[in-house]
């Protein structure tokens, strides 16, 4: 620790009897620093390490231990050439200087007088301005009393909502009563506010505006730390209430422990591992699983996540991945199917067939789309089940009149709650094979509005190039 060597110190009892008369000098010295307004009767500790200051306080000790301080913003220079003249600051003196062996320089300084610095006279070795004491305005008036009383009461309740104010306060708020000028500038003081407010507190002269002023800024001040606090208290409220389910959980967890029960968390981790090694998932398909199994593992079944993701695992196990059914691509089968469900159409049962014959001539082609254009209720529906029919494929019907998301189609985000996949990933699980035989029905009823073009989406159903992962 370093060791402070006490330099100079002023008795009790003049500290105590700085009066309102205390004599002050034509010219003071001046200490410009950042963020500070000092009242009078105000007591501050100020960490000195420029050269310029220190022969400031050498000059104050060794004559009336006066200085003049006046508070800048941090936008502007810490140095007279920071302050525009004339200015309102305050006259000083100097209680106490504390040497550090670093050569800093601590000293403790109280407010004496409200003073109007006027124009700078010295610079070297120290700058030094010409002053004018300002007398407070201070009436016997009821108004003001009034004021005093309002302004101590709720600086009294702010002192009981923050923790930094110490509560001995009250008490020394409520011997102020007595006199509003000391009340006010004390309450001024240790208010959190900009420096620009408490510069306009110290620059106004008369004690009833300047209470006016402090009950408007303590209102404001009362407003934002009850809602902080309030704030707060809802918050410990949820943390306490999650920490007991933590807290209950463990203890669950143990007694199910040293009973030989097997958590129930563990117990649906460990089945959905089971369904992944039976499921025959490709290795896409199985890593992204495997993943998400363990992340639910590490994750409380309380998490809001955990639903999702369990969703998302159930969804990838549900797939018909490696389920196809057979085609039978016999000719003469398919003609008779076609015939039996339906009358005429002729030329529609005869392009259908050159598909199949197609088909069968070249197994390995990717398949074409067929087209039904034709009012309502002429069998293009029926068609298709007819073909689903003929080839031994399931028959999946999706309708698209009146659809005005494309998230309908491609599936919503998994960050949306209650997000499902898209209407061609639900037909594969109904269907339960992956080669089923889609029928898009009502494709030129199709929505479009400020939510999407669903149209657009269809185009990577079918492009052969991208449905085959869709």
């Amino acid at each position: 620790m370093s060791r402070m060597t006490v330099i100079s110190d002023t008795p009790n009892e003049k500290r105590l009897h700085i009066g309102d008369q205390h004599e002050i000098p034509e010219t003071l010295g001046l200490l410009v620093r950042h963020d500070l307004i000092m009242f009078p009767l105000m007591i501050d500790q100020l960490q000195i390490d420029d050269q310029a200051v220190k022969n400031l306080i050498d000059a104050a000790l060794a004559g009336d231990r006066l200085i003049g301080i006046i508070g800048v913003p941090r936008s502007k220079e810490e140095s007279v050439a920071g302050v525009e003249f004339p200015h309102v600051g305050t006259a000083a003196m100097i209680h106490k200087m504390l040497k550090l062996p670093d050569g800093t320089v601590t000293i403790l300084v109280q407010g004496v007088a409200r003073v109007r610095f006027t124009e700078v006279v010295e610079t070297e070795p120290f700058p030094s301005a010409r002053v004018e004491r300002l007398d407070t305005v201070l009436d016997d008036s009821v108004e003001t009393k009034a004021l005093a009383h309002n302004v101590a009461s709720e600086f009294q309740r702010l002192i009981s909502l923050v923790p930094q104010f110490p509560d001995d306060w009250k008490a020394v708020v409520q011997t102020m009563l007595a006199r509003p000028d000391h009340l006010s500038d004390f309450v001024a003081s240790n208010l959190n506010i900009e420096i620009e407010e408490k510069q306009e507190l110290l620059e106004t002269l008369s004690v009833s505006e300047r209470l006016t002023k402090l009950t408007k800024r303590l209102n404001s001040e009362l407003e934002v730390v009850e809602l902080a606090n309030k704030i707060q208290n809802q918050v410990q409220k949820e943390m306490n209430r999650n920490q007991r389910e933590f807290y209950l959980r463990k203890q669950l967890e143990t007694i199910r422990h040293e009973l030989g029960e097997e958590d129930q968390h563990a117990t649906e981790t460990r089945e959905l591992r089971e369904r992944i090694e039976k499921a025959n998932l490709p290795q896409h398909a199985r890593e992204a699983a495997e993943r998400e199994v363990e992340r639910l593992s590490r994750m409380p079944t309380a998490a809001a996540e955990y639903s999702v993701s369990r969703t998302y695992v159930d969804w990838i196990l549900s797939l018909p991945w490696s389920t196809t059914t057979e085609d039978n691509l016999e000719i003469r089968r398919a003609q008779n199917v076609l015939e039996a469900d339906h009358y005429g159409l002729s030329m529609v049962k005869d392009r259908i067939l050159e598909y199949l014959a197609v088909r069968k001539l070249k197994p390995d082609m990717k398949g074409p789309i067929l087209c039904f254009v034709g009012p309502p209720g002429v069998g293009k529906t029926s068609l298709g089940q007819s073909i689903a029919h003929a080839l031994g494929r399931n028959f999946v019907r999706m309708s698209l009149g009146g659809i005005h998301d494309e998230a309908e189609i491609r599936g919503h985000r998994r960050t949306y709650i209650g997000a499902l996949p898209g209407r061609i990933i639900q037909g594969l699980r109904r269907a339960g094979s992956r080669n089923p035989l889609f029928m898009l029905d009502e494709v030129d009823k199709v929505g479009q509005d400020f939510r999407g073009d669903p149209s657009s989406a269809l185009l990577e159903v079918l492009d052969p190039e991208q449905n085959v992962a869709f």
